[in-house]
């Protein structure tokens, strides 16, 4: 694809689609992006981009709002570790259908994906996957299975015309993350903190600016209906990244530890537990949360690296120094002492 200067972004107010939307704008291109509420579109506007009110339940908002528009970015997603299946449903799969009819309607040439590694989780280690590794649309998580079949959707689309392509990051951090490092504060304030196993695993993970580098070059370079990982470069031991990710807020995990036979089997229970009881607010300990935080999963971006010409433009290094700078005019956090 030629260089594009109108970009249309779901998701912009997020934290990947938010980091997407300053690069954009920071490189003069023009960004139109679909906002939910006023407060969505108050901060995209914030943000130099122009934003225009609709709903991924809504194909005919989609297609007016990305008119005139030549790349879409679809970051729009229910990134939820628990709750009813039709929410995931409707959020990452039917929302996804829409954005790619919609977006087709409005003449984008060129459709990016936000996908992830979850959608190849079952519970299983990933060690060394690259993109042959299957999809799981049948995984018991219902964020892996739904991604899974959102991606799904997006590589089937491709066509003469309108190209789509999936950027895969894993476990995306740095500023603005809504996510990872608040999760982990929650966890850890509340005395619910607890390595699955000693956390001594490999992971790979992806600092946001590794991931809007990916997503423009996937615009640029992407072989459409391909999927391409992206990364911090090397996998971590979990632990290390973990304990120096809290460390930016002041903030010590311990050393509490919890089997990993017992949390699968706890997390299976108390799912089935919440799910008759109908509860919305997450169990304990879910599915999605054991598998991330127990298992190895290494990630092998040869094929971007070769393909797109990808190379983290951010060490974790430089990203957990900023980090913790961010963090340095406010008081530190402390993890509750236990006798």
């Amino acid at each position: 694809m030629r260089a594009f200067t109108t970009a249309f972004v779901t998701g912009g107010s997020g934290f990947i689609g938010g980091a997407l939307v300053r690069r954009l704008v920071g490189e003069g291109r023009q960004v139109r992006a679909l906002a939910r509420s006023q407060s969505s579109a108050d901060r995209l506007s914030g943000l130099g981009a122009e934003p225009v009110r609709g709903d991924l339940d809504d194909r005919a908002s989609i297609a007016s709002a990305a008119h005139g528009c030549e790349a879409a970015f679809h970051a729009a997603a229910a990134v939820l570790e628990w709750g009813p299946r039709d929410e995931f449903v409707r959020g990452n799969v039917a929302g996804t259908e829409n954005a790619l009819r919609g977006c087709r309607e409005a003449g984008i040439r060129r459709f990016v994906h936000v996908g992830t590694e979850a959608a190849l989780m079952v519970g299983q280690p990933l060690v060394r996957v690259d993109e042959t590794a299957p999809l799981r649309p049948d995984s018991k998580a219902h964020y892996p299975a739904t991604k899974a079949l959102a991606e799904q959707a997006v590589r089937a689309a491709s066509s003469d015309g309108f190209e789509t392509v999936v950027v895969r990051p894993r476990l995306v951090w740095g500023p603005g993350d809504t996510t990872v490092l608040p999760g982990l504060l929650k966890a850890v304030e509340s005395g619910r903190f607890s390595w699955i196993g000693d956390g001594r695993h490999l992971t790979d993970t992806t600092h946001v600016d590794n991931v809007v580098g990916g997503l423009l070059l996937g615009a640029a370079k992407g072989r459409p209906g391909e999927a391409y990982f992206v990364t911090d470069g090397e996998p971590v031991e979990f632990r290390d990244f973990v304990t120096k990710l809290l460390a930016t807020r002041g903030v010590r995990p311990g050393d509490r530890n919890m089997p990993p036979a017992l949390a699968r089997a706890a997390a299976a229970a108390l799912e089935r537990l919440w799910s008759v009881l109908r509860r919305k607010e997450p169990p304990p300990i879910t599915r999605l949360a054991v598998w991330l935080s127990s298992l190895e999963c290494t990630i092998d971006i040869s094929k971007a690296r070769e393909e797109l010409g990808y190379a983290p433009v951010k060490t974790r290094e430089q990203g957990l120094a900023e980090l913790a700078r961010s963090a340095a005019g406010a008081p530190a956090r402390r993890a509750p002492q236990r006798s």
